[in-house]
């Protein structure tokens, strides 16, 4: 089968591969939709976690291919998306609701080869059937969206919470319509692109700022007391730094974009100390996979529109070294 394969940090290529058979229980997709996630990109880059070779890609939809002999619940020809979360099951953190933190962690496309190739081999445990109802593309993005959830359920909002934003791509818009849904009074919005920004806005901000204009903007004038809620979705050091001198009294930090790997930021700790700060991590998904799929199934969340276009496999190289269009959004791979 044809794939493409990260070979090295900035190498790679479209290559024949073998076709993945499923084990006893697995299941093998063809893929249709894989969506390209900023992940993938430090991947080619030599900034995640990451062995090579690797046909990266974990944001995927598609059709059953073949099953395994243990396999009763999926048939050939079912229309399907995958958790790419591969727990151990057994460990201290598997076994007290932290998969996430498993300490033999993998995922499709990350540590293991993944979807951007014609087939893609996944535990059955870890299939979905979709509607008729949802497109390839919406269910490409299920995966990204459990990602939110389980930003969410980390970050605990209180409705009414005044919430600041930085960051307006893919991730930053589901993370709006998150945010709203979840009752936040107020959700200012901060991003380089109008587009983005104008998008945020129809979406659930209630306020946008473009990042030239955050000093002026988001003085201590206009806002004395800071914000109840500050989220990065930029997961850039620079953008982090300037972050956190929003964060009001007994305010809530969650680093959801994804840094390079020995990125630092400077953090006073006794403002840590003295202002009741809560600082939060929210790494990939924790069993949020399913609550992100029917959040999107009974169109609670929108995503079709963060979709900005299509590109072949072969196009995909070039995607990865960039320069990339600061203006799209979602873009995904269509086989």
């Amino acid at each position: 089968m044809k794939a493409l394969v990260i070979e090295k940090p900035n190498q790679a290529v479209i290559k024949e591969v073998p076709y993945p058979k499923p084990g006893p229980n697995d299941v093998t997709i063809r893929v249709k939709n894989i969506g390209i996630c900023g992940t993938d990109i430090h991947i080619f880059l030599g900034e995640f976690i990451s062995p090579y070779p690797i046909i990266p890609g974990h944001e995927f939809s598609g059709v059953v291919e073949e099953v395994g002999e243990n396999v009763t619940e999926y048939q050939v020809g079912d229309r399907v998306t995958a958790d790419p979360s591969l727990f151990c099951g057994h460990c201290e953190f598997c076994l007290t609701n932290r998969g996430n933190q498993c300490e033999n962690w993998g995922a499709l496309g990350n540590t293991v080869d993944g979807s951007m190739a014609e087939f893609v081999k996944v535990p059955s445990s870890n299939v979905v059937k979709i509607p008729d109802t949802m497109n390839f593309p919406e269910a490409a993005f299920i995966e990204p969206m459990a990602c939110v959830v389980h930003g969410m359920n980390r970050l605990q909002l209180q409705v009414g919470d005044r919430v600041l934003l930085f960051g307006a791509g893919a991730m930053g818009q589901q993370l709006i319509q998150s945010v709203k849904m979840a009752g936040a009074s107020e959700l200012v919005v901060v991003d380089i692109s109008q587009d983005k920004l104008d998008m945020a806005l129809k979406w659930g901000a209630t306020k946008v700022v473009t990042s030239d204009n955050v000093s002026d903007e988001l003085s201590d004038e206009h806002y004395p007391n800071g914000f109840d809620v500050v989220i990065d979705a930029t997961g850039i050091p620079k953008v982090i730094e300037q972050a956190f001198g929003f964060l009001g009294k007994t305010a809530k930090y969650l680093q959801f974009g994804v840094t390079p790997i020995g990125s630092t930021v400077p953090l006073d700790p006794f403002r840590l100390y003295n202002k009741d700060w809560t600082l939060i991590g929210s790494m990939a998904i924790n069993h949020t996979f399913y609550p992100a799929f029917h959040w999107v199934k009974e169109g609670r969340i929108q995503l079709n529109h963060l979709i900005s276009k299509e590109i072949s496999l072969e196009e995909t190289i070039d995607y990865l070294k960039g320069p990339r269009d600061p203006n799209n959004l979602k873009v995904q791979i269509k086989i």
